[in-house]
């Protein structure tokens, strides 16, 4: 009888320690059946991007879903963006991963491009005045890079490193001639960001109304304090270059928050807006003070015609504007 209780004790125990090992086995992702995934895992339709005689059409594909991998990137919400201060670019950016080129005049012809780096992830797509090329940008695990489609050749060239400033948008301005490109790239005289999760306040956030009413939004991802501040504004500050297409690169304007970047019609002139302090913790970026000068293409100053200051309060409605 002792000898059969001590039997099932052993059996019970060793059932015990293989379910444990089981349970802590490092599993990862599974799949379901092919049949099932067929279901899901369905093949988007192009994005088309057309030149102005539509004669021809490019061609952008992506994916369903994000990875797994995209999802779980560390995220900073600041000014109403939402960032990956790894790679300076939205952390939300829709990516694709290839591209054609599609002739659509005469007998229709799509043509696979030619060099496309491992892995794309390309975004930020603009044609050249001259409708002969596409500059994109792709993002890698460091940073984001410039690329060039020649239209004629199929072939793309990378013109910069992975040191793109895309925070803010209007990454790609092209120049009158289709021979270079005004790109924001990292400042050179940023300042390290601040872990906010272990920085110990030096004191506290204070906001003072003064009695006065006002209508307003209430908007996502806001600044919140000093470390937030100081945060944005390393992670929009940039270096604006200009870049030909050998990737010889030549500074235009240095280290400034800018937002938009426009050529006029004749391409000799360049209009740069740039957001300034003092910054808001409720209102976004888009509100905050900034500046608007024209310079001719060479970068030399002409005017500056709008300082606008912090707009926090407006009316509701989208035909409210500032006075």
């Amino acid at each position: 009888m002792k000898k059969s209780i001590l039997t099932l004790l052993i059996t019970v125990i060793t059932s015990l320690i293989n379910l444990s090992n089981n349970a802590q086995e490092n599993l990862t992702y599974q799949k379901p059946p092919k049949e099932i995934l067929d279901l899901v895992d369905v093949e988007l339709a192009p994005r088309t991007f057309f030149d102005s005689k539509n004669k021809v059409m490019l061609l952008a594909y992506r994916d369903a879903y994000k990875s797994i991998e995209e999802l779980s990137i560390k995220e900073m919400r600041l000014g109403g963006l939402r960032i990956d201060p790894k790679t300076f670019i939205g952390s939300r950016t829709r990516y694709y991963n290839n591209i054609k080129v599609n002739f659509i005049e005469g007998k229709p012809k799509v043509v696979e491009v030619i060099g496309l780096p491992n892995q794309p992830k390309l975004a930020n797509f603009s044609w050249s005045p001259d409708e002969k090329k596409v500059a994109f940008t792709n993002t890698t695990n460091n940073g984001v890079e410039v690329w060039v489609l020649d239209i004629e050749s199929f072939e793309v060239k990378k013109i910069t490193d992975a040191n793109v400033n895309a925070n803010l948008g209007d990454v790609i301005n092209w120049f009158k001639d289709s021979k270079s490109l005004l790109i924001k790239l990292k400042s050179s005289n940023s300042k390290p960001l601040i872990d906010g999760e272990n920085e110990i306040p030096a004191g506290p956030t204070i906001s003072v109304n003064n009695g006065k009413k006002a209508q307003n939004r209430t908007y996502q991802d806001l600044l919140k304090n000093k470390t937030d501040e100081h945060n944005f504004e390393q992670l929009a500050l940039s270096d604006l270059y200009k870049v030909n297409l050998d990737g010889e690169i030549e500074l235009w304007l240095a280290n400034d928050m800018f937002r938009n970047v426009s050529f006029s019609p004749d391409g000799e002139y360049v209009m740069v807006k740039t957001i300034a302090r003092p910054f808001s913790y409720i209102v976004p970026y888009y509100r905050f003070a900034s500046k608007t000068t024209i310079y001719n293409k060479d970068g030399s100053l002409v005017k500056v015609i709008a300082d606008d200051p912090l707009v926090e309060d407006m009316p509701k409605g989208f035909m409210s504007t500032v006075s």
